[in-house]
């Protein structure tokens, strides 16, 4: 009875380990490539803002310091 139902139910082929090896290893390379893009894009905002910081903190060096004027001017 068993070899009746192949002819209308065929058994399914055995599935092909070698693509399903292949489809995973593509899978984790794509995804290795997409965290170092990222990453490398959070490397450059991090140099940039920290351009950007340090610029800031040599402009402030530069101005007046007025709370200190002020502060001084009351301890006398």
């Amino acid at each position: 009875m068993s070899h009746d139902l192949r002819w209308i139910a065929p058994t399914p082929p055995e599935p092909d380990f070698v693509v399903l090896e292949v489809h995973q290893l593509t899978h984790e390379f794509h995804e290795e490539v997409q965290h170092r893009q990222e990453f490398d894009r959070y490397c450059q905002w991090y140099y940039a803002t920290a351009r950007k910081h340090r610029r800031e903190v040599q402009n402030m060096q530069n101005d007046l310091n007025l709370l200190g004027w002020f502060c001084r001017g009351l301890r006398r």
